[in-house]
């Protein structure tokens, strides 16, 4: 697909009102322009921040157990091979890490892939490795499933355009997980024992392999991450660390909404200085250095 991120998701949300208009069940969209993409596996969109060492600490209870999610951006990539736009690619990720335990006894430890597209601030997802815990013993990896591999496709975790009603599918692995988001909030204020976070935006998560469950809630601050996961609340975070992370992967291309740079995009300024005309003209050139 060679439309553009935020047409993309402009014209997700006309067929969700379309949908809605003529009495059809809305879309979700399943094709990316992921061929336009360059990705990096730092930064991110205000909700969802790729850099190593940020930490977020939710805990909750559900059926009087106490749970505990710990999800923690590891200094770690994995290398994601695939079919784009005709061409194979191969795509750095980050390692995102969610520890997961029930009553202090560790449940699930799952190590996702991410990445972002400079081009826009979508931050997709390229899979991941599960391990399933009993008895502290891994039992099975349920769950795993890895773009490029069996059919597996990325999914779009969190569009760099918020918008409400946007509908897509966050994971596409036929048969192990296909997930589904909907944006169903914006500009909430949230209270969570780690502190109150404005301007949160809130996602419905859908699972089409589980026929009649119930969808689940998720809410994210500005500058944090995930803040609320159903019962779960964030209790503590951590930032990581400042500056420049080391490994860091460059492109010469930048959606900086301030300092935006692509081949062809030119500026031309003009003023007086001392009863002179002067004129600047910048242009990105179609050249790397």
């Amino acid at each position: 697909m060679n439309s553009h991120p935020k047409q993309l998701l402009v014209g997700i949300l006309a067929t969700v009102i379309l949908g809605k208009a003529v009495g059809q069940e809305p879309m979700f969209t399943s094709q990316f322009p992921i061929a336009d993409c360059h990705f990096s596996t730092f930064g991110g969109q205000p909700y969802f921040v790729l850099d190593p060492g940020r930490q977020l600490i939710l805990k909750g209870e559900d059926d009087g157990e106490q749970i505990v999610l710990t999800i923690t951006a590891l200094d770690a990539t994995k290398e994601i091979t695939l079919e784009s736009g005709g061409v194979t690619r191969k795509i750095l990720t980050r390692v995102v890490e969610e520890r997961e335990t029930v009553d202090g006894e560790l449940a699930e430890v799952s190590r996702n892939w991410y990445a972002r597209c400079i081009q826009t601030g979508d931050v997709y997802y390229f899979g991941e490795q599960v391990d399933n815990y009993e008895d502290g013993q891994i039992v099975n990896h349920n769950g795993s499933w890895e773009a490029g591999v069996n059919g597996a496709a990325p999914g779009l975790i969190m569009p760099g355009t918020f918008l409400l009603g946007a509908r897509y599918f966050q994971e596409i692995a036929p048969g192990i997980a296909t997930d589904q988001g909907e944006n169903v909030g914006l500009g909430l204020k949230v209270v969570t024992p780690a502190g109150t976070f404005e301007n949160c935006v809130q996602v419905k998560e859908y699972n089409p392999l589980e026929p009649g469950s119930q969808p689940s809630l998720k809410t994210y601050a500005p500058g944090i991450g995930l803040i609320e996961d159903g019962v779960l609340k964030l209790a503590e975070f951590h930032l990581g660390k400042a500056g420049l992370p080391s490994g860091c992967t460059f492109a010469p291309f930048s959606g900086n909404p301030f300092f935006p740079f692509s081949p062809g995009r030119q500026l031309v300024l003009e003023g007086q200085e001392d009863g002179e005309a002067v004129v600047l003209t910048i242009t990105v050139l179609d050249e790397i250095k």
